[in-house]
Order: structure tokens, then sequence, then C-alpha cells
């Protein structure tokens, strides 16, 4: 079994955190990607976008107010995008010296562009499930693409898997993702990654994660029990933080839980061909049971059932053959309790 790939989406709490401890957002960034790699995560996630190309000025707020007060997406999305090409280049290179995959998310044509020379995969957001066009125009990078399908029907995951795969791109992994921040655990519904393995079995399916993580990520783990092959979950370095993710985000002690958990999953796993393995060798021998006798014999006299009792250890005859020892004469004289083997019949 294989660890699933672990992407901590940075998403833009560095700003924040940037703000508090006074150093500029390109700094906290990199702080970021360290404690990122830190907890293990494979890789750390970005949003690449504008404001002005994402957003109507009057789209309405719809994450929970009471944590992140800004009322209007244009709003929120003006206080973080401050950076271009240029800062995330060196964020890549960054990355590099790190050894850890630099991604980030296109929300424009633009930023589309610009990744490409940046990124082994896009990762596309739920909120562009139904973008076609732009879909297509990622496809056709043919580099592989990950896709959440948060707040969507069936059909329009068919629909934009098929926009995909006539574009030319066929590396696809599907995120099961809930668009509601946080997701409460009862709306986790994981059970869909089992759906989407079942409905789109020719491309890959993983997790991407709003919920509020708790001490032990029991909801990371089940996902990449339920078979999730990537896990997305969104990343802070201090969850007390005000804004839109941190409060539902996963610090890096949070990272590094899950990533032992699934250490300990695929450790656990093992193999799907039930055989005795060498650790079981002995138990088996001594806990096994053997067919005893019950009282003293003498040689020549014949067994009968009553002569003989199924008992430990293993290591004689065994009881399924009790009818073929039965009537059968014993070769010396053998006194109670002796664990029968063939040579002594």
């Amino acid at each position: 079994m294989k660890k699933p790939f672990l992407i901590a989406e940075l998403g833009v709490n560095f700003y924040d955190t940037a703000r508090i401890e006074n150093i500029t957002p390109l700094e906290a960034a990199k702080k970021y990607i360290d404690g990122a790699k830190w907890a293990g995560a494979d890789a750390v996630k970005f949003q690449s976008y504008k404001a002005d190309t994402i957003v109507s000025k009057n789209s309405p707020a719809y994450w929970d107010t009471s944590k992140e007060p800004t009322k209007t997406q244009y709003e929120l999305f003006t206080k973080f995008d401050g950076f271009g090409q240029a800062e995330y280049e060196l964020l890549c290179s960054y990355c590099k010296e790190k050894d850890i995959a630099f991604m980030s998310t296109p929300f424009d044509y633009a930023s589309a562009d610009y990744l490409e020379d940046l990124i082994d995969i896009y990762k596309i957001s739920s909120s562009d499930l139904s973008n076609i066009p732009f879909l297509g125009y990622i496809a056709k990078k043919k580099k592989p693409i990950y896709l959440s399908v948060g707040a969507s029907y069936i059909s329009e995951i068919d629909e934009a898997v098929r926009a995909i795969k006539e574009a030319g791109c066929h590396d696809i992994t599907l995120l099961h993702c809930v668009l509601s921040y946080p997701t409460e655990n009862k709306d986790a519904n994981l059970s869909i990654i089992s759906t989407l393995k079942e409905i789109f079995p020719d491309v890959k399916v993983g997790y991407s994660d709003h919920t509020l993580p708790d001490s032990n990520m029991t909801i990371l783990s089940a996902a990449f029990l339920y078979g999730a092959e990537v896990i997305e979950k969104h990343f802070t370095l201090d969850k007390g933080l005000p804004g839109n993710d941190h409060y539902h985000a996963g610090d890096p002690y949070d990272f590094k839980k899950a990533v032992e958990n699934f250490d300990l999953i695929c450790e656990i796993t093992g193999s799907p061909v039930k055989t005795v393995l060498p650790c079981e060798m002995i138990p088996r021998r001594e806990a096994r049971r053997s067919l005893v006798l019950t009282r003293n014999m003498k040689a020549g006299e014949i067994i009968t059932p009553n002569d003989i009792m199924p008992k430990r250890p293993g290591t004689g005859i065994s009881p399924k053959f009790s009818q073929t020892v039965i009537g059968r004469a014993v070769r010396f004289n053998l006194p109670e309790d002796t664990v029968l083997t063939w040579d002594m019949i």
C-alpha cells in the first residue's frame, strides 16, 4: 500500500502570519514551506489569482463571517492577491531547495500560462468544475490534473472529465471535497471516495478536506482507508490566527500526525494473500491441537473413541484424522497424555 500524496494547501494564510510577525509575505510563505516540509507534506500549494479576474465586486461571502468578517468575496480576494509570476518563481525555486513539490491553483488564463513552467501538476478548484473552456485550456497543456469536485452532481463531474480527456489530458485525479468552511463531520461524506472510484474507474481519486482537525487526524486517515490516493488540507502555522482558513486548517503537528497515521496504515495493511506468517509458526504449532491419549495403553491395544482427546500442542496427529486413528493399534506401551504421532500407531 502506498501512502497518499499529501498537499499542504497554504492558500493565502501566510499573509496573516506576515502581518502578525511584521515580515514580508514572501518571508512568511517561506516559513510555511519550511513548516510543511518538516511535517512531512509532499507538496505545498498556493492560489494564483487577481481579484479583478476571479470575482465580481458584488459577490457575497459564503464562509463563516464570525471567523473572517470580510463581507464580499471581492474584498477578501483583494486583500490577498499581491503575488504574481515573479513571486511564484521565487517560491518554486525555494521549494526545490527544500525538496518539496511546488503547486498553485490557477484561477485565470494568465496564471495558468505562467505556472506551466513552474508546476508538474495543475490543481483546479471546485469553483471551476463547470468552467469547461478553462478546463479544456489547461488540459491542452498535457500535464496531470487534480480536480476538486465539491458542490457538484455526478453529471457535472462527468462533463468535466470528458472535456479534459477530449482536450488531450488523461492523467486525472478527482478530489472529493465538500465546499463548506468548515465542513461538519456529518457532512464529510467520505463514502463518496468509493463512489467516484466506481463511477470513474479510469481516473485516480483523492480527498480535499475542510473539516476541523482533531488530535488524531482521524478523518484524513479514514479518507486514506477509503482509497484516497491524494489528500489535500489547508495548512497554517497558527490555528488561532484570525482569517478565512486558519481555524479549519491543520498545523505542522497535525500534518505530522497524519503522516504517522499513513505510515502505520501502510505497515498494518500488509498483503491480501492469506498464508501463515513466519511470526505465526511457533504459535501455530503450540496452540493447535493433537490427538492425546486419555489413559495408559499397552502395545497392541485398539484405540477407541474414548481413548483420545484433542489437546494442545499441535505437534502430533491432527484431530481431523480422528476417524483414521480410531480402530488402529498402538505399537508401543504409551502412558496417559501421550501426544500421538503416526509412528506410534
